[in-house]
């Protein structure tokens, strides 16, 4: 462990919402603080940035002093660090994951829905960082009551998923609330009768496999952890929805992300895009093998 939790900032309501959600995360990891802004200069070398900042309005560091001054009202005992860079910010962030134990990015919502859209930056990050990656809208900042919600993991049980319940069952142990672990499952093309319903003996008897399946991945995470309250899901339907429709009073939704090969580019899978665009709370992207 690093003892490091990185957010990016950019200026925006979101990126401050993000640090307000590390800033708790920090705490309650007992870790330092990053406060990270990075920009590509429009004027070359550091001694024309007092210049840029004269013509242009753009002030960079008065973005994480702001930002830091915000954090420390409300979290006055957490060791907070600020740093700007003259930097790609892509690059300068790719490299602060490395060093860091968390990255938390805001993301702007879209339309009436409050969508995620996470942006060239962002979607790149998080098929590129190797530490899990929390997004965080403006409304989403903090939940009012610590320990009202729970978190939870969509869990597809397609090989093993150490990393993922590991990050899950750490976050719920240190928020002391419960977890609930949801896993959507298809219905096989036999389990529908000639008039295109499920029939219910099919469908109950996938039910128990799945359930069976679930049991058996979260039991020595339930072990490790035996004062995390489980509430295990197998909802049959799609695992996107299923996802989705599990995160009643959700504070954090985990999801994974599964690396690429060696010919094969990073990517995010439509379960995890499904639900940065959907989800009604946070959601940390975690890359595990």
């Amino acid at each position: 462990m690093k003892g490091l939790v990185t957010v990016g900032l950019d200026g925006t309501l979101q990126a401050m919402a993000a640090a307000r959600w590390a800033a708790r995360e920090a705490e309650l990891r007992r870790a330092r603080l990053l406060l990270l802004h990075a920009w590509i200069p429009r004027t070359p070398g550091p001694a024309h940035a007092s210049a840029e900042e004269e013509t242009t309005g753009y002030a960079p560091h008065r973005i994480t002093e702001e930002a830091r001054a915000v954090i420390l009202a409300s979290h006055p005992d957490l060791a907070v660090h600020v740093r700007a860079v003259r930097k790609d910010p892509l690059d300068a962030l790719v490299k602060a994951a490395d060093e860091s134990d968390l990255l938390v990015l805001g993301s702007r919502g879209l339309g009436a829905a409050a969508r995620f859209t996470l942006g060239e930056t962002g979607l790149e990050l998080v098929t590129r960082t190797a530490v899990p990656t929390v997004l965080v809208r403006a409304q989403q900042a903090v939940p009012a009551r610590i320990g009202s919600g729970n978190v939870t993991v969509g869990v597809s049980l397609h090989g093993t998923c150490d990393g993922l319940l590991a990050f899950a069952f750490e976050t719920a142990a240190r928020r002391a609330v419960m977890l609930r672990a949801v896993h959507g499952r298809r219905l096989s093309p036999y389990a529908y009768n000639r008039g295109g319903g499920a029939d219910r003996i099919a469908a109950e008897e996938a039910a128990q496999i799945a359930r069976n399946e679930l049991a058996a991945a979260l039991r020595p995470w339930r072990k490790k952890f035996p004062d995390v309250h489980v509430d295990a899901q197998v909802i049959l339907e799609s695992p996107a929805p299923a996802l989705l429709h599990g995160t009643v009073n959700a504070e954090l939704l985990v999801v994974g992300r599964r690396p690429g090969g060696r010919l094969l580019p990073p990517r995010i899978g439509h379960v995890v895009q499904a639900a940065v665009h959907h989800a009604p709370c946070p959601v940390a992207v975690v890359p595990f093998d």
